[in-house]
């Protein structure tokens, strides 16, 4: 994603109103993406806690967008500040970007929209990791604090004016594998160790509720990617057209990917391994999207459908409850993409460097890597700190008697399906949710 804050019309390109209008379009996509996961992960999660996870995503989009437009955009695309790390504060406030600023094409004010909705979506991924038991105050401090210290200096390092992941490693990330999937990944890794398991993780049932939901919620997420994936090129041309295609591509084999696994391991293709497949070939196709060809997206696809059906089981094994499976998809699926960049990259995509199997030896592949290191774990860490100071603070666990009878009732007052309990309009009290408790 070529980015350069906009200068002034009189100075620069004037704005292409084609290239405007996809982009506007791919903007309200990108947007619609959010309330797809809160249905994606809706569905996963038990009746009890259905509104509480909706609420996490929806909340999180106006918490994200204060802090964008008060600071983050001009931090993560200022001018760059601090030797690549971060930008500076010019534009805090949106200062000086009026109908005038320019961003290559288009109105600089579009741009940051633009980045302000894979801001929002990156946070609420997050909340799939630690779904059933965290307090939802605690996630109001989470989401504003974990923007402007995880995901904007990650954003001004891959995509940023003179961010160093782009201008001195010169690893590639078309739209996002790093700023999102690796750093929602390994901060949702990170959340889970400091919250510990759910009560009864690997003891109790804990299917999902609404696999109708979860498709749904998959089908609007595979939409709104387009304007995720092939919006990145900002502009209406053969790039946007062929991040498309590679984006369409990638979700089919990785749907693919997963059932074969399913297959050959259990004896049964699910409905939740066909909607998580086709995530997890979205999300490696991500950062690659602009990159490969449509071979490359096709196997970059097919790789993260067999390999996070794989990795989705490794927290039972290594005792860490991503209750919605967000490490398993979104971290393992984001590396795989990343990597993969240096090995199926083509100039025809880049305009310069090429991956391994095209004779570009094992340079690009080495600079991806370092990237992918970097951010994991810089997200994780400084993730990890958040978490346990919010956790010593004011508490990041919701309470047992809260956890046990489901956060839907006793934060919210509400359920999201009328099981026989509460009269019409009626208050939720103590007694009210032992009796959903106790049935």
């Amino acid at each position: 994603m070529p980015l350069v804050l906009g200068s002034a019309r009189t100075e620069g390109p004037r704005i292409d109103t084609g290239d405007t209008a996809w982009l506007l379009a791919a903007t309200a996509l990108v947007l619609l993406m959010t309330p797809g996961l809160a249905l994606f992960y809706g569905g996963m999660v038990r009746t009890k806690s259905v509104l509480n996870m909706l609420m996490m995503s929806f909340v999180s989009i106006a918490l994200v967008t204060v802090v964008w437009l008060a600071a983050g955009y001009s931090l993560a695309f200022g001018d760059d500040a601090f030797g690549g790390l971060v930008g500076g504060l010019r534009h805090a406030g949106m200062a000086g970007l009026g109908p005038d600023s320019v961003q290559g094409t288009v109105p600089t004010v579009l741009f940051a929209t633009f980045q302000l909705t894979f801001a929002i979506v990156t946070a609420a991924l997050i909340s799939g990791a630690v779904a059933d038991r965290t307090k939802f105050g605690a996630w109001l401090v989470f989401v504003p604090v974990w923007t402007l210290l995880v995901y904007v200096p990650v954003a001004h390092w891959v995509w940023g004016p003179g961010g160093w992941i782009t201008a001195d490693l010169h690893a590639l990330d078309f739209a996002g594998g790093m700023p999102v999937e690796i750093a929602s990944g390994a901060s949702g890794l990170a959340l889970c160790l400091v919250l510990g398991p759910r009560l009864g993780f690997r003891k109790d049932a804990m299917r999902p509720h609404n696999l109708p939901m979860v498709v749904l919620g998959a089908g609007l997420l595979w939409f709104g990617w387009f304007g995720f994936n092939a919006g990145s090129a900002l502009a209406a041309d053969g790039l946007a057209a062929s991040a498309f295609l590679n984006t369409l591509a990638a979700g089919c084999t990785g749907l693919l990917g997963w059932l074969f696994v399913e297959q050959k391991r259990d004896g049964h293709p699910t409905t939740l391994g066909a909607a998580s497949g086709a995530v997890a070939g979205l999300v490696a196709i991500t950062p690659s999207c602009g990159s490969v060809s449509l071979l490359g997206g096709l196997v970059v696809g097919l790789a993260a459908g067999a390999v996070c059906s794989y990795a989705v089981s490794w927290k039972f094994k290594l005792n860490y409850d991503d209750s919605l499976d967000v490490v398993g998809v979104h971290l393992v699926g984001g590396i795989i993409g990343t990597l993969l960049i240096g090995v199926f990259a083509v100039r025809g995509m880049t305009g310069g460097a090429q991956g391994l199997l095209y004779g570009g030896g094992l340079g690009q592949l080495g600079r991806q890597l370092v990237g992918v290191l970097a951010v994991g774990a810089y997200a994780f860490l400084v993730t990890y700190g958040i978490g346990k100071l919010i956790d010593t603070t004011m508490g990041l666990r919701a309470a047992e008697d809260e956890e046990r009878t489901g956060l839907d009732l006793t934060v919210h007052a509400e359920s999201a399906y009328d099981h026989g309990v509460l009269g019409h309009g009626a208050p939720v009290s103590s007694a009210s949710a032992q009796k959903v408790r106790l049935q």
